[in-house]
């Protein structure tokens, strides 16, 4: 019974992942029957792949058999001949490369039409007695290696490893049995052609974790990145770039990527297949081509020498070094004989066609000026246009315009290096700003090549995984189904039950980052006395903290590195700096007006800037026993331009000195028909010879309560409390004395005060003068005191309360007045203003 409901637990999850990450359709299921048998006790189903098949292959069904390991805990034999041992098989192979799969097509038992001269596509099917001796295989072709790639990861995702297994942590769940629906399941083709992401901006916090886990940004590095990309159904990347060099800081890299089939580029402004790093160690004078030509040429033949053999797509054109603009001078003849003569180096190095090989220009920042002015390139090179670093894009082609061969690709931000002021820190991307951009991009007709700036990678992920599934098929994408796609992704990761929250989570915090970055808030963003607008923004990331750590304690042991990594951390190290910026508000504003209350809220922005580095030290050292130390590390706090500081820097505070500022005391403001006061908040406290009067901090409902010291003696006729207010009403009103629910501990006489308004006589009152168990069981479970006293205020303007114990014991927390505004509440009324 146990087993079972696990089953259906994990199809539950799998059924979710079905809606818009893929097409493909439920292949998992509970019931054996009418099912393929891919785990059932002790059973795992072999593999057969041929020994033929490409490398990119080879390496996707070595992920497969270490998949089904992770979920049933047996680890599947591999073949690359065919056996009469095993009844039951998983066939891999792309067709025209395994000659397994060529002769399932040969003898229609696989379509091939399905797979002939399509592109990335793959065919999950379940066959009859495929080859003699063997009952029934799951075949998972493809029309090439990438479309075989894809199959074999489409199955690992629907048994239940996440793509983002390695990459935030995500469990697999463990099942003893694995069905698969007989049947044919699909994806059909991705719609644009190349989709990637860059790693960008990479420093300190990509580079430091790379350098801990795998001594740099090596093949062992690129091997995580890679396979999460074709886990994603991605194929591109721009490698990380600042002061890394991905052919030449490891020979390995390229070697990897062309093994699994990832297709490389460089970034806008590192043509040829070279890194800024490359020229920077090799290269021979000025990045200037109206004076260094003949050196830049040599140079950027080393560039497609070395990649010429591997699937690319280079880059052309040419920016100042280091991504800036070209000299002022520079102009569109100059780039245009650039491009030229680039294009030429590519056809003597490949000894083909320069159009053969896919290029890119990148209408970055001023770059697009010069399309602008008149500027044009080959049409068989595709043409990048840009957003304007932050999501929005700056240029689509014209409806009307003429079709190119090389087609549009768009390049998009979700981290940005420059002006006003980086964003780096943290995810502040929404889905439904990506999806209505994009949406409107591939409308445009802009499919040739989706890019996006990713930063470290981390903590992207979620935004990653939607803009690589739109990238595939952006018409499954509409307004109404967005926050189902974040529905779908949380209970992938997290599972169906806390799929609703979580992805509420995420949707909410990424709505509020993207009002303000991390990096761009301040104690002057919010308005501090308009609306009370910096305080509710406070507040309403304080309660989506709240909702957020009350889903931590209901999830899965397991699932909480990775839902801290995904959903809890973004939400507490943002709520805490909106408390950091808020507290330095409030101490500036009460510093200038000289209130001593300004250096409590000193305090208290220290002690959010000292919490901000304990949670950044917290995912460092402790989410997934430290896996992701330094992935963190990017300052945040203490910008003062558009660049990064070197460190977070304290928000400058401002102290109010006490002997200087000892504060008025206050008067009360009538509104709304009240006036209600913290017991704590008297004019004057006036002390007799033997008793006087003490604060207990926090005691109480609300703020505090008062008495009288010792508790010995009665308190003397000089030994009082007044409070000064200000009324605009007159007539007969109500105090409301609020005291603690102190029993009549003196021989039941009870314990009694004494209240009066401008000097008029005292009314005395006693709160407890018979122990009725019916009376007090409301004041004592309620932990109140509740009396009333009716006095007679002629006159508007200045009065003073007065407030004597008679007895010790009485302990006060509120007053309030009621002149026939006050409403009833359990904690009386907030406190009224004063002047």
């Amino acid at each position: 019974m146990k087993v079972k409901l696990k089953i259906i637990c994990l199809l539950a999850v799998l059924w979710m992942q079905q809606g818009l990450y893929a097409q493909v359709g439920k292949m998992v299921s509970a019931d054996k029957q009418d099912a393929f048998v891919l785990a059932e006790g002790s059973f795992v189903a072999p593999l057969l792949v041929d020994d033929q098949e490409m490398v990119a292959v080879k390496r996707s069904a070595t992920a497969l058999r270490q998949d089904i390991n992770r979920v049933t805990g047996i680890m599947p034999v591999a073949f690359s001949q065919l056996t009469g041992d095993a009844k039951k098989q998983i066939i891999i192979g792309t067709i025209g490369h395994s000659r397994f799969i060529d002769q399932l097509v040969k003898e229609n038992k696989i379509d091939g039409a399905q797979l002939r001269g399509k592109r990335e596509k793959f065919l999950i099917q379940t066959v009859q007695q495929p080859f003699p001796g063997v009952d029934e295989a799951l075949v998972i072709a493809g029309s090439d290696k990438r479309g075989t790639v894809y199959g074999v990861y489409e199955l690992s995702a629907q048994i239940g490893v996440s793509p983002w297994y390695y990459w935030a942590d995500v469990p697999v769940r463990k099942q003893e049995h694995l069905y698969i629906n007989r049947g044919t399941y699909t994806d059909g083709e991705p719609a644009v052609t190349y989709r990637g992401i860059f790693l960008n901006d990479e420093a300190p916090a990509l580079s430091g974790w790379s350098r801990e886990q795998f001594g740099g940004f090596n093949h062992k590095f690129y091997e995580k990145v890679f396979e999460l990309i074709l886990r994603l159904k991605g194929n591109f990347i721009w490698p990380a770039m600042w002061g890394n060099a991905f052919y030449d800081d490891d020979p390995d890299n390229g070697v990897l990527a062309n093994e699994m089939g990832i297709i490389m580029g460089t970034s806008h402004h590192e043509p040829m297949g070279l890194a800024q790093q490359d020229w920077k160690r090799r290269g021979n004078g000025d990045w200037d081509y109206s004076k260094n030509s003949a050196e830049l040429k040599n140079f950027w033949r080393t560039g497609i020498e070395r990649s010429k053999d591997w699937e690319s797509l280079i880059t052309i054109g040419m920016r100042g070094d280091g991504d800036e603009p070209m000299s002022e001078n520079a102009n569109i003849s100059l780039l245009q004989n650039i491009v030229k003569d680039q294009r030429k180096i590519i056809a003597d190095v490949t000894k083909r066609k320069a159009s053969e090989t896919p290029q890119v220009w990148a209408l970055y920042k001023e770059v697009q000026d010069y399309y602008d002015k008149g500027m044009r390139v080959p049409d068989d090179v595709t043409l990048l246009l840009c957003d304007d670093n932050w999501g929005n894009v700056r240029k689509l082609p014209e409806l009307s315009a003429k079709k190119r061969k090389g087609g549009y690709g768009m390049y998009y931000h979700f981290d940005y290096v420059g002006g006003p002021r980086n964003y780096k820190w943290l995810n502040v991307s929404q889905i439904q700003r990506i999806w209505e951009q994009m949406n409107l991009t591939y409308h445009y007709g802009v499919d040739e090549l989706w890019i996006v700036n990713v930063g470290d990678l981390k903590p992207m992920e979620y935004p990653i995984q939607f803009f690589m599934d739109m990238a595939w098929n952006p018409e499954r994408f509409n307004e109404n189904n967005l926050l189902q796609h974040t529905e779908e992704f949380c209970a992938r990761q997290f599972g169906v039950q806390y799929a609703k929250e979580a992805a509420r989570l995420i949707n909410t915090y990424t709505k509020y980052n993207r009002r303000v970055t991390p990096e761009l808030l301040n104690e002057k963003t919010y308005s501090l006395h308009n609306y009370d607008e910096f305080q509710i923004a406070v507040d309403d990331y304080k309660t989506l903290l709240l909702d957020a750590l009350k889903l931590n304690y209901l999830l899965p042991a397991d699932c909480r590195d990775a839902y801290d990594q995904l959903v809890l951390f973004p939400i507490q190290a943002c709520a805490n700096l909106y408390e950091l910026y808020y507290a330095v508000a409030m101490n500036h504003d009460l510093a200038d007006k000289k209130d001593i209350k300004a250096n409590l809220w000193a305090a208290k922005a220290e002690t959010c800037y000292v919490r901000d580095s304990l949670l950044t030290r917290h995912y460092n050292k402790e989410i997934s026993g430290g896996k992701w130390n330094h992935m963190m590390d990017q300052t945040h706090i203490g910008y003062t331009y558009w660049q990064q500081p070197e460190h977070n820097v304290m928000p400058a505070l401002k102290r109010v000195p006490q002997n200087k500022m000892a504060p008025l005391p206050p008067v009360f403001v009538e509104a709304d028909g009240y006036v209600s006061m913290e017991a704590e908040h008297y004019t004057r406290a006036m002390d007799g010879v033997d008793t006087h009067w003490i604060v207990i901090p926090a005691l109480g409902k609300t703020l505090s309560g008062v008495t009288t010291m010792p508790v010995t003696l009665l308190p003397d006729r000089e030994t009082y409390l007044e409070y000064d207010m200000e009324l605009t009403s007159i007539g007969d009103m109500k105090l409301n004395v609020l005291v603690s629910p102190t029993l009549n501990f003196n021989g039941n006489r009870g314990l009694r005060y004494a209240v009066s308004f401008d000097g008029d006589k005292e009314q005395i009152v006693n709160i407890n003068q018979t122990y009725d168990t019916r009376l007090m069981e409301s004041w004592q479970a309620n932990s109140i005191n509740r009396t009333v006293t009716i006095h007679r205020i002629t006159t508007p303007g200045k009065h003073t309360l007065r407030f004597r114990s008679l007895d010790p014991g009485i302990v006060l927390q509120k007053l309030m007045l009621d002149a026939g505004g006050l409403k009833p509440s359990y904690l009386g009324a907030p406190e009224s203003k004063n002047k």
